[in-house]
């Protein structure tokens, strides 16, 4: 075993023995809701930020921040792990208060609907990382207008609003117009996935839902599963993931299926060959042929163990059976092919406790909270000027 690749996992080792250790907050979170004391905005905060010459100064450049705030000011050796941005000044109680019955509402919403039909937990954290990866956090994926991201033919396949609009109603009738369907869709996101066996993690809520929603805001950002490893790099460092996040949130395709349109080229005309991709494992290839004979047709994202949330996604991808060609392609990109090694070969727990703290990261990705930003939404659907 490499030093460096001794040394990668070592990083990952600490960083989930740290989560699995302490009751996670990061720096300036709240404990609790004071509408007196409302959290700052991002640009409140740019404002008011340390100056220069403070310790906690020393980084603030970097483009990837340490996973884990154990107070500690300068920490060069994890600058490559994950950890929510100060910007987002969210509280672990935001609702402790105001609304002490949410997360209950959301876990039994959640639980119930998993009992139904257990492939919702994998569109949930889908409908998630849709919403997260435009604007943000901020429940815009919920809109529901001509023109809006749901409308998206990125977003033709997702599925899950109406749960989000069912727990959305019970919450109103208990804590009418105080929590956000923003904060909703993040907290049905970690049930479903704790449902599915991850790790448990504290939520921080504080989050107000947007005003914008833009299908063709969608449709250029959101990956589709063609890119290149640089293209999936630079939309992850554009929403304040880093190298880390990508590669570990990229294993929730050990779950869910995929629409047999997106993979079409690569079974039948790879790269206007009129052949299929030659670096598809034969097998692999001749079973997609009988399962994708027609676009319309889904086939599960994860060959090997579909219904199970485990590590098996990165054995698949050392041995070819990467489904998307995005996915595959970070087994051979020499950014990333180490981590999907360490992914691999390490112990399960190791994939995730690491998925649990990039799911921290992705919830709390360009929030809106300050007073003046966004708004609590009565429906999620649409925005409150619409609904009276």
């Amino acid at each position: 075993m490499s030093s460096s690749y001794s040394f990668l996992v070592l990083l990952l080792v600490i960083s989930a023995v740290v989560l699995a250790s302490a009751d996670y907050k990061p720096a300036n979170y709240n404990d609790v809701n004071d509408d007196d004391n409302q959290v700052p905005s991002s640009q409140e905060y740019k404002q008011n930020k340390p100056q220069s010459g403070n310790p906690t100064d020393e980084n603030e450049d970097d483009e990837d921040e340490g996973l884990i705030n154990v107070g500690i000011d300068h920490r060069p050796w994890t600058s490559m792990l994950s950890e929510p941005s100060l910007q987002s000044y969210l509280s672990n109680g935001y609702y402790q208060k105001s609304c002490p019955s949410l997360e209950e509402i959301i876990h039994k919403k959640v639980a119930a609907w998993i009992k139904k039909d257990a492939t919702i937990a994998a569109s949930i954290l889908r409908l998630h990382f849709h919403d997260c990866a435009i604007r943000g956090c901020d429940g815009s994926i919920l809109l529901s207008h001509p023109g809006s991201e749901k409308d998206a033919d990125a977003s033709k396949t997702l599925r899950g609003f109406e749960l989000i609009d069912e727990i959305k109603e019970e919450v109103e009738e208990k804590c009418p117009k105080t929590v956000s369907c923003a904060d909703i869709l993040t907290a049905a996101a970690r049930d479903a996935t704790v449902a599915i066996g991850v790790p448990f993690w504290e939520v921080p809520y504080g989050r107000k839902d947007g005003l914008v929603s833009i299908a063709k805001e969608a449709d250029y950002a959101v990956p589709k599963g063609r890119e290149s490893v640089t293209t999936l790099i630079e939309f992850f460092q554009s929403i304040g993931l880093n190298l880390i996040d990508l590669v570990v949130l990229s294993g929730a395709h050990t779950i869910g299926k995929c629409n047999c349109g997106v993979i079409q080229d690569r079974l039948y005309n790879y790269q206007g060959t009129g052949k299929a991709d030659p670096t598809i494992d034969v097998k692999y290839l001749n079973f997609l042929k009988r399962k994708c004979k027609r676009a319309s047709e889904y086939v599960e994202l994860d060959g090997e163990t579909p219904t199970t949330f485990d590590s098996m996604y990165y054995t698949n991808l050392q041995i070819n059976k990467g489904l998307l060609k995005s996915d595959q392609l970070l087994n051979s990109d020499s950014r990333t092919s180490g981590l999907v090694d360490a992914m691999a070969n390490q112990p399960e727990w190791l994939f995730l406790q690491q998925f649990s703290v990039s799911m921290v990261k992705l919830g709390n990705t360009q929030v809106l909270t300050g007073k003046k930003e966004g708004e609590i939404r009565t429906k999620c659907s649409s925005i409150n000027s619409a609904n009276y």
